[in-house]
């Protein structure tokens, strides 16, 4: 069963949550702020974040790029700033995916299913696989596997990973990519997520070996 912290300041948002999800298979605790979430944080353990963005103190912003210095837990944030800026500003803070609000609670599981999926290590042992230094892609499961193991890729990243492992060797443009990955927003946030992935692939992300950039076409995959 898997454990997901509801971080929200509205207690009727929160209480509801809490229900749904429960309600839905999940074990969930709640926390009143960024405050109280450090505290659950410290006696427990998550798969899973559910934060909203706009709370007094300390938003949900401020909060993920804090907790991202030191943990690699997932987290859904709940705005409702709709607003591309506002989003890209979210993930390249460290959120894995944004949901506005209002949001279907239908909506809301489906993607922590996605999140949750994407976080879990699959098996080794696929013939599909591409090398790209000192990891190796997994274009079936969607696995990036380094010497440590599997590293955790956000759906949107691993989505973005597979895509150009698929066409290695070929430019895609950022309108390709934005289709092709189901990335919701404008050419930009397509620039975010390689920024994202170039940080995890690369041994110089100023300076890229693998993930390469194009003047005025796209982006390519060249693998070794």
């Amino acid at each position: 069963m898997s454990h997901i912290l509801v971080v929200d300041d509205d207690r009727r948002l929160r209480d509801l949550l809490q229900k749904y999800l429960m309600d839905n298979g999940f074990r969930v605790t709640v926390a009143t702020d960024a405050d109280n979430a450090r505290q659950r944080l410290r006696a427990m353990e998550f798969d899973l974040i559910i934060m909203d963005r706009m709370m007094p103190g300390e938003d949900g912003l401020a909060f993920t790029r804090s907790l991202r210095k030191t943990s690699t837990v997932p987290i859904l944030m709940l705005t409702a700033m709709g607003e591309t800026e506002a989003r890209i500003d979210g993930l390249e803070g460290g959120v894995d995916d944004y949901l506005s609000k209002p949001f279907e609670p239908r909506e809301l599981v489906l993607r922590i299913g996605m999140i949750l999926r994407r976080a879990e290590q699959a098996p080794i042992g696929t013939e599909r696989e591409i090398r790209l230094g000192n990891y190796v892609f997994d274009i079936e499961r969607e696995i990036l596997r380094g010497g440590e193991g599997a590293l955790r890729l956000t759906t949107t990243e691993a989505s973005l990973l597979r895509v150009l492992a698929e066409n290695a060797g070929r430019i895609l443009s950022r309108e390709a990519l934005t289709r092709l990955c189901a990335i919701d927003g404008t050419d930009r946030m397509i620039d975010v997520q390689v920024t994202r992935l170039r940080r995890k692939i690369e041994p110089d992300s100023k300076a890229p070996r693998y993930l390469q950039t194009v003047r005025g076409q796209g982006y390519v995959l060249r693998p070794d």
